[in-house]
């Protein structure tokens, strides 16, 4: 919304008691404007400023009352729209109370302002109480007189307090205004439109003013035999006289119309016509099937009818109350004894009107006028569908104007079959409107007792009522709109000699007294070939004689049907015949009249034609298209653009226009084909000139310049009127198909020739070499027909491929006019306005997957992300499936036999807003697909096709329909073998698509055991189909029933043919309609049990499918990207469940810890740590159960449910376990250290108490500072050489000194100097070969074999040359070395040496349990034994690594243990509390601040460690890296390495990555506390020690008042003081257990002491709170960075055999094979082919696509790559899909670091391992890019 707009005009009008007046009135004010004024001159508008707007508010409500009384209204009008530009009028309205006069205003407005004001209205509905605004929606439903209000308002509304005092809605209103004026395109209610709205007014004025004028219509209704007898009487009177009173007869029929709408309340009478769009859309109505209804539901259930070709929608049953077994009856007292039967039954005629039924011709008019132009024609393509009359011309009910609907006529075909002069019988096509046919026109003058349209019916089809008569089921003596109108039928012959006439012959009806329609009857006559006229017995001076006079004179011949005569056929003279009616037998009189009608036709009198386009030549009718502007533009720019088609060659259209879905599109699709399916040795080699091939293609396919025809259609694309391009569209299809027709069906008949000749030729065994001359021949005219098939889909494939590559070279074509990243949008507005979508090219048989995706992405943007249920359809060419899809759905899918579907396509069905609620889902997306065992296709690779195409469809869909067409067994198996193939395929890659048989053209559909036994034989077949097809897809599955879930009972429909008799002239059978409806139900019942997609989700669904049908193994290749997607999602969850675990176990550590540490506690229990934790594990279980059932890939994520649950009950378990384990150590280690602490507390308190007796001896000279300092310094002198005396002293350490005095006593013979004593030692961590270290085992099994192993390794070891180490012993070695490495991290923490002090025995346990893993694993199944040198340098590279670590702690253990260092530290406090006492403080002054020196140290740990927990939490949240799960840190780590460029970082990430990404997680911290420092942890320090300081304070005023209460001393204060803070601090009783303090009783004044020292405590621990110290004051354990690297790092670290990438499970053994999105270049780890020094450049995700071979680790046996899992052992872990993603980062990483690779491998990238050019195409920025896709 655009928020540049400050300045509103606002009209309110309405009833003015819905709005309360007053000072807080936001809109109006106080003041009311005065309507009934009659000396008003003009409205002045209210200045306001509301929500930063400046507002004009133009208050009239009530002024529409006022008009009545009020003469200024015209002159206000007109000043009002004179002197303002209006935003919006706003309709005030009062909530629920709806009045007459509220109608009347809306009514009022438009007729002052004209209808165009109603799209700048909107309603403000008031409210009084709050909750009132809450029924609106009900109120809605309610009333619909307020419903269709709202509808006439374009649905726009809002609630407001009447007072409109509230801002909020004031605000809301804005908006809406804003919203309007945007959706009017910025354009507000000026003077010049209310001047065109006055002209349509006074234009409509006068045509009333002429329809008032006399009129020779008569009567609209068939009258009863009597007031016809009564009616011919006054006749001749009539014809000198007219009418007494001329307007009454069209008085009437507006009447009755009136009340005929009135009865069938269609929704677009008067206001918005009823569009195409509401009807097609799912809802209710098209879920009804019955042959009944309420009277105001007829139009709807007629509609719905006619969409499925049911021909009964004529013949609809009207439910009425209490109508079962209703008879009229009389008043007659049946209790006389005398009646009269000639009074009874003869004379009397009551009841006759009583009641009468709406006629259904009534209705289908109905529908017809209130229909808008698209559903218009879409029911007249109906009714032709079902073989009936059309209106051709037609009265408007209102002012009787003729309408031709030309329009209507344009989207309908006839075909029928002829013979030609030499007897051979020929097929025509023709579009109607075009077709030149022979026209009979049937009219009447005055009443006849014989049916006309009856005897028409005889004519065409004597079993189907084309034309609608008096004895049809439904019929009623009274219809309303069907007088004077005309309809057209055409019968259509089928070549045989039954049929009627030979040619197509046109019928016209003219219904009514054609003297009452001289229009109607003018223009029949003239374009008639013969006129049939049925009369009365007229007399000379009737008034119809002049007229029927006139047709006999007329060269043009005339038949005469007397219905009071009963002569057989006469020829009166030449042309004109004569046939009589009267008791006559019809099927004679039809012989009669077909006889003579044949007659007339063959005459040289009736040689003209008669085409239906020709009729808008006349004068004084209205032609729909000429009529609608959008109609008329639209066809204008679909002329212009065939306008450039004329004259061209039609197989060579494609190529001059539609040049780039030609040769190069098809070229690329195959390079494409071929990419994916390589078998090249050369594979990365291969790939690069494939990817470049396909680029150059791309490059010179976007050289193609725009063909002109292709310009035009996207510039009319891009115009705004939505209606006019419609029209357009629907005009270029009609006109190309037009263009295309007749060459179409010259082709067709050409290759059903050749098609024939061939069969032929087969089944006599002709030469082979003449049948292969035929069949190339054939293949030609195969060829020429794709060319020549050209339609809007081959229009929207160019601008697909135009997209494409534009998109490729990522640039726009030079002669586009618009951007090309506005193509996709324009296929996008084509698929919401119903017109299918080819999804996959069938010419190329490719899926574009990149227009595509842009049109679905487009779609998303313009809909929203909308949930779909996919339908597919699967069946054999021909075999009616676009016909079923479109009879269901009202689709629009080619159906014709020239236009069989190609390749596939997809539309959509919108499901209505009271259908969604139980759907599901918002649209239906329905994919048709080209016939299995396409003619076309012979001759190619048809079963391949077949499988694609089956496969890509079965995917697709939730639900795919099997069509079955016929009951020929070899059909069937030949597609069920199909089917069965595609679901095997769909189990093995775990999607679980639905299926339903529709086995149609069955001959019996209602012999129910014929039907059980189909059913069998089906089950049997596809169960054999199961094992075949089981076999070829090595899958072990028995029955159909193992592959899908499926129940032959419902899962199974038999479908009646579907024509009822012969075509061409046979209409749909109904019962075929039938199954249609049932077959709909059904799936609509698969569809509210399914989830559908989203269709984001389908978007990617089209993606990997196509992707892995484009590899020959589908099912090895497929990646299910929204399985991928979900899981990455449940992963990203799962962390945070984990951390949310992880940190509530943190809290409850730290605070345990303090209690073992304050012996609190002596023993830890897991069942105490579970108890802590439960709170926090059922938050988290509900936070999973929400995940799982309310995230919108909860049907996918379903299926891993179960095993996170367990994962996440195993993590809390680990968690506990871990912790308790922690805690235990620290219960331990607490008994161990006991003694240092009782004796560093001892120490302190011995201090306490000597310096308090020296403080009593020199009370007497408090004041002599200086005397009292020398004292306090040579005291303290003498305690602290006492105490270093009987203190050991705590030395500083060297660990590698240790190292080798160990290692010395382990290895005597081999001294440990052996490098230099140590200082040179190879780091063994970072090595990249391990062969100096190891020992080959002699073989000592093995027979001969291992005998000449043994002899080839002397012979080896002689000459100088060693054996080397396999790639997998390499692994091997390298895993040993990170685990070792990693464990003894682990224990190096356990030792918590800043609390216990070093000693060598910890190095003594790192030796042994290093020294027990190098042993065990080379007693293991290893060909090798490690020498000394490799166990040595091992403990030297794992020593020095945590050298640093064990030394930073032993340094923080001696400075709080060493005494003197210790002691030294607290002299200014012990001096401070020594002066106390010299001054003579009390004993709980001192004690306090003896409290608060103790204090001071656990009050500074506790800040730090909470804020640690506390910055872990926000660097997991806030910190890009780390906000994320483990592969989104692994990102960012490549990214850090890229920007860098240290190659020995990437040797240590490629080697040891969990080494690299904990220190990577180090360094990150670091940074954060480096930026972050002052903004955010510093801030949370002081935020922690308050909240710290606020306890204390609390636990001492606590205490206090619990030793008052209970009269205790100063022991019971101190225990309940530390009590509290037991969970918060290290601090106890015993900390204080030397210091006396038996004469403390003044607790308030402890309490005060506390309070103040506290603070002055605070301030310096506050004050030394900097970025300098903070690491360092940190507790090791509860580092942000280790809490973090615990929570990343505790994740698979199981590298890829071929190209070390990293596993990305989340979890550490996790179940399953291990796997990665994008695997590395296989040279990164040094892999070289065999037998060479050439390093590999081979990626394994292309790799295992190939049919090359790779040679496991010590094995000189090869393995194919697609089937690397059978070389065991590492391989068979992993799960590698074929993908051919570019991987820019890894292939600029070997171009970048080429020479360092080679140096550190020593091996080069040459020979097979060259690197490709197009490698080094990569920037760095291109690399890091890739890492976000």
């Amino acid at each position: 919304m655009d928020h540049a707009f400050p300045n509103v005009t606002a009209v309110l009008f309405g009833n003015s008691s819905s709005v309360q007046f007053g000072h807080e009135n936001i809109l109006l004010g106080e003041k009311q404007t005065n309507i009934e004024n009659a000396e008003m001159s003009r409205i002045v508008p209210l200045q306001r400023k509301i929500s930063e707007r400046h507002v004009s508010v133009i208050n009239i409500t009530g002024l529409h009352e006022a008009e009545l009384y009020l003469d200024s209204v015209d002159h206000l009008i007109d000043q009002l729209v004179k002197e303002n530009e209006i935003h919006a009028f706003i309709f005030v309205v009062r909530l629920g109370q709806l009045t007459n006069d509220d109608q009347m205003g809306l009514e009022w407005l438009q007729r002052v302002f004209g209808d165009k004001v109603l799209q700048f209205v909107m309603i403000l509905f008031t409210y009084e109480r709050e909750e009132e605004s809450k029924t609106i929606k009900d109120d809605l439903k309610k009333n619909p007189v307020l419903e269709q209000l709202l509808e006439k308002c374009g649905g726009r509304f809002l609630t407001c307090n009447k007072r409109m005092n509230n801002k909020s809605e004031m605000r809301d209103l804005m908006n809406k205004i804003e919203l309007l004026f945007n959706e009017n395109k910025q354009q507000c209610y000026t003077l010049e439109i209310n001047n065109s709205a006055l002209k349509q007014n006074e234009e409509l004025k006068k045509s009333e003013c002429e329809r008032d004028k006399p009129s020779i219509n008569k009567e609209t209704r068939e009258h009863t035999a009597t007031e016809t007898r009564e009616q011919q009487k006054g006749t001749t009177e009539e014809l000198g006289t007219r009418r007494e009173k001329p307007d009454q007869p069209e008085k009437e029929m507006l009447t009755c119309s009136k009340n005929l709408f009135d009865r069938l309340n269609p929704k677009g009478r008067n206001d918005h016509k009823l569009r195409a769009a509401d009807v097609l859309q799912l809802n209710e109505h098209s879920l009804q099937c019955d042959e009944s209804c309420a009277e105001e539901e007829l139009i709807q259930t007629l509609i719905q009818k006619l969409l499925m070709m049911d021909y009964r929608a004529r013949y609809i049953h009207v439910n009425k109350a209490n109508e079962w077994g209703q008879i009229q009856q009389r008043d007659n007292d049946s209790s006389k004894s005398e009646c009269d039967i000639f009074e009874e039954m003869f004379l009397s005629n009551e009841g006759s009107n009583h009641s009468e039924r709406i006629h259904p011709m009534d209705v289908q008019m109905a529908v017809f006028h209130c229909a808008d132009v698209f559903l218009k024609q879409l029911v007249v393509t109906k009714l032709s569908q079902c073989q009936y009359a059309l209106p051709l011309l037609v009265p408007d009910p209102d002012t009787q104007q003729i309408e031709f609907p030309l329009w209507t006529f344009r989207q309908i075909n006839k075909s029928w079959k002829m013979k030609n002069t030499n007897n051979e019988i020929i097929s025509q096509t023709h579009p109607v409107y075009k077709a030149q046919t022979p026209m009979v026109s049937f009219f009447r003058f005055g009443y006849v007792s014989s049916s006309k349209s009856n005897l028409m019916n005889s004519l065409i089809n004597e079993k189907h009522n084309t034309f609608f008569h008096r004895n049809c089921p439904g019929s009623s003596r009274t219809r309303v709109l069907m007088d004077g109108v005309v309809e057209i039928a055409w019968f259509c012959p089928s070549g045989k000699n039954t049929d009627k006439f030979m040619d197509c012959v046109a019928f016209c009806n003219l219904h009514g007294d054609a003297g009452d329609h001289e229009k109607q009857l003018q223009i029949l006559t003239e374009m008639a070939s013969v006129n049939v006229v049925l009369l009365p017995q007229l007399k000379k001076n009737d008034r119809s004689i002049i007229k029927v006079q006139k047709l006999y004179k007329d060269s043009k011949p005339l038949i005469c049907l007397f219905t009071e005569d009963v002569s057989t056929l006469i020829e009166t003279r030449k042309g004109k015949y004569k046939i009589g009616l009267k008791d006559r037998n019809q099927s004679d009189v039809s012989e009669e009249l077909r006889r003579a009608i044949n007659i007339c036709l063959s005459s040289s009198e009736s040689s003209s034609t008669f085409r239906l386009e020709d009729v808008s030549k006349h004068s004084d009718i209205r032609v729909d298209e000429e009529d609608d502007e959008h109609c008329r533009r639209g066809r204008e720019a679909a002329q212009q653009m065939m306008s450039l088609l004329e004259k061209k060659d039609l197989t060579e259209i494609k190529e001059s226009f539609l040049p780039h879905q030609g040769k190069l599109w098809h070229q690329w699709s195959q390079k494409n084909k071929e990419l994916h399916r390589l078998k090249a040795d050369e594979i990365e080699k291969e790939i690069s000139k494939k990817q470049t091939e396909m680029k150059q293609i791309r490059q010179q396919q976007h050289t193609y310049d725009i063909s002109r025809f292709v310009k035009c259609f996207i510039e009319e694309m891009n115009s705004d009127a939505a209606n006019k391009n419609i029209f357009f569209l629907k005009w270029l299809r009609i006109l190309l198909d037009e263009y295309t027709s007749a060459d179409l069906s010259n082709l067709h008949h050409k290759y059903n020739e050749k098609w024939s000749k061939v069969l032929k030729q087969t089944e006599i065994n002709v030469k082979p070499e003449h049948l292969k001359y035929e069949q190339t021949d054939l293949e030609r005219i195969s060829e020429e027909l794709q060319a020549a098939t050209f339609g809007l889909e081959h229009i929207m494939r160019e601008i697909g491929q135009i997209y494409e590559s534009c998109s490729s070279v990522n640039k726009n074509k030079k002669d586009l006019q618009f951007d090309y990243s506005s193509l996709p949008s324009l296929a996008a507005e084509m698929m919401i306005s119903g017109f299918p979508l080819e999804l996959m090219d069938g010419d190329a048989a490719h899926v574009p997957v990149i227009w595509i995706s842009a049109v679905l992405d487009k779609l998303i943007q313009k809909l929203g992300d909308q949930r779909v249920f996919v339908l597919s359809v699967l069946g054999i060419q021909s075999s009616g499936k676009s016909t079923m899809l479109n009879a269901m759905f009202g689709l629009q899918f080619a159906v014709s036999a020239g236009r069989c579907t190609r390749g596939a396509f997809m539309q959509l069905v919108r499901v209505s807003d009271e259908m969604k609620t139980q759907m599901n889902f918002d649209y239906i997306l329905v994919v048709d697909t080209e016939g299995l065992r396409a003619l076309e296709l012979t001759g190619r690779s048809l079963q391949h096709h077949d499988n694609e195409l089956a496969t890509f469809v079965v995917g697709l869909g939730n639900l795919t329909l099997i069509n079955i067409f016929g009951e020929n067994p070899s059909e069937m198996q030949d597609i069920l073998q199909i089917v069965v193939q595609a679901f095997l395929r769909m189990k093995k890659v775990r999607l679980n698509p639905s299926c339903m048989f529709v086995h149609q053209n069955v001959s019996d559909v209602t012999a129910g055991e014929k039907n059980m036994d189909g059913r069998r034989r089906l089950q049997e077949k596809l169960d054999e189909m199961t094992k075949l097809a089981a076999e070829e897809e090595v899958c072990d599955a028995e029955c159909f029933s193992d592959v899908i879930e499926f129940d032959v009972q419902n899962d199974v429909k038999y479908f009646a043919q579907l024509w009822e008799g012969s075509p061409p002239m046979a209409p749909p059978n109904p019962n075929y309609c039938e199954n249609i409806q049932e077959l709909k139900k059904s799936i609509l019942s698969h569809a509210s049990r399914s989830d559908g997609m989203m269709l984001k989700d389908f978007k990617n669904r089209i993606k990997d499918l196509w992707e892995a049908l484009l590899n020959e193994r589908f099912v090895f290749s497929f990646r299910n990207s929204l399985e991928i997607s979900a899981y990455r999602k449940l992963e990203i969850q799962y962390s945070k469940w984990s951390w949310c675990l992880r940190s509530a176990m943190m809290e409850t550590e730290n605070k345990l810890q303090n209690k073992i540490e304050n012996e609190a506690i002596n023993e830890i229990e897991e069942t105490d740590l579970q108890r802590d934790l439960k709170e926090t594990n059922e938050e988290v279980k509900k936070s999973m159960s929400e995940f799982f059932e309310k995230d919108t890939d909860a049907n996918m994520l379903i299926q891993w449910k179960t095993s996170f649950e367990i994962k996440i009950k195993d993590i809390e378990e680990n968690i506990v376990r871990e912790t308790k384990r922690k805690l235990n150590d620290i219960l331990q280690q607490r008994d161990l250290k006991k003694k240092i602490d009782d004796n560093r507390t001892h120490h302190e308190n011995t201090l306490f108490e000597k310096s308090k007796e020296l403080a009593l001896k020199l009370k007497d000279k408090a004041n002599d500072e200086e005397t009292l300092k020398t004292e306090f310094n040579l005291f303290w002198k003498q305690c602290v050489k006492k105490i270093i005396t009987d203190t050991p002293v705590i030395r500083d350490i060297d660990l590698l000194t240790d190292v080798r005095e160990i290692l010395s006593d382990v290895y005597e013979s081999a001294p440990v100097d052996h490098r230099k004593g140590g200082s040179e030692y190879n780091n063994i961590l970072t090595v990249s070969n391990y062969s100096e270290y190891v020992i080959f085992k002699r073989s000592t099994k093995g027979g001969i074999k291992g005998a000449v192993n043994d002899a080839c390794r002397t012979v080896t070891e002689i000459f100088g040359f060693s054996q080397t180490l396999s790639s997998t012993d390499k692994a091997q070695i390298r895993s040993l070395v990170s685990d070792v490495a990693l464990q003894t991290d682990t224990k190096i923490q356990s030792f918590n040496i800043a609390k216990m002090g070093y000693n060598i025995s910890c190095i003594q346990q790192l030796i042994d349990y290093i020294k027990a893993r190098v042993i065990e694993h080379q007693e293991g199944p290893v060909k090798y034994v490690f020498k000394n040198e490799f166990f040595m340098d091992l403990v030297f590279s794992i020593c020095n690594r945590a050298n640093k670590l064990i030394t930073d702690q032993h340094k923080m253990f001696r400075e709080a243990n060493d005494p003197e260092m210790y002691v030294e530290k607290k002299r200014e406090e012990y001096y401070s509390i020594f002066q106390k006492y010299c001054h003579g403080a009390t004993s709980a002054a001192i004690f306090g601040e003896i409290i608060c020196q103790k204090l001071k140290e656990p009050i500074e740990q506790s800040v730090y460690k909470k804020t640690a927990r506390d910055m872990a939490g926000e660097m997991k949240t806030n910190c890009e890296s780390l906000n994320g799960n483990r592969s989104n840190l692994e990102k960012h780590i490549l990214k850090t390495l890229a920007e860098n460029e240290d190659f020995d970082k990437y040797i240590d990430y490629i080697k040891t990555p969990s080494d690299h990404f904990k220190r990577f997680i180090r360094e990150e911290v670091s940074r954060y506390i480096c930026d972050k420092f002052s903004e955010s942890i510093l801030p949370k320090m002081k935020e922690n020690i308050e909240l710290l300081q606020q306890k204390i304070m609390k636990a001492a005023h606590e205490s206090t008042e619990h030793v008052q209460v209970n009269r205790g001393d100063v022991g019971l204060w101190l225990k309940s003081f530390t009590q509290q803070l037991s969970d918060e601090l290290v601090f106890s009783e015993k900390d204080l257990s030397g210091v006396k303090h038996d004469n403390v009783d003044d607790f308030k004044l402890l309490e005060d002491v506390i309070r103040k020292e506290l603070t002055a405590i605070m301030s310096p621990i506050s004050d030394n709170f900097n970025k300098k110290t903070f690491p360092g004051k940190l507790d090791y354990k509860f580092r942000p960075d280790e809490l973090l690297i615990g929570h990343f790092c505790q994740c698979c670290w199981v590298q890829c055999p071929f190209c070390k990438a990293i596993c990305t499970n989340t979890i550490e053994n996790h179940d399953g094979d291990h796997s990665v999105p994008f695997h590395r270049i296989t040279g990164i780890k040094g892999f070289a082919y065999k037998n060479t020094t050439n390093l590999s450049v081979s990626i394994c995700t292309s790799a295992v696509a190939s049919n090359r071979s790779f040679y496991p680790s010590s094995s000189d046996d090869s393995v194919l790559w697609r089937e690397y899992r059978t070389a065991g052992e590492v391989y068979a872990d992993w799960s590698i899909t074929p993908d051919l993603s570019e991987l820019p980062y890894w292939k600029w990483f070997v171009c970048r670091f080429q020479k360092d690779l080679e140096t550190h491998y020593i091996k080069t990238f040459e020979g097979s391992g060259e690197i490709p050019d197009e490698w080094r195409k990569y920037s760095k920025n291109e690399a890091l890019e890739s890492l976000d896709k």
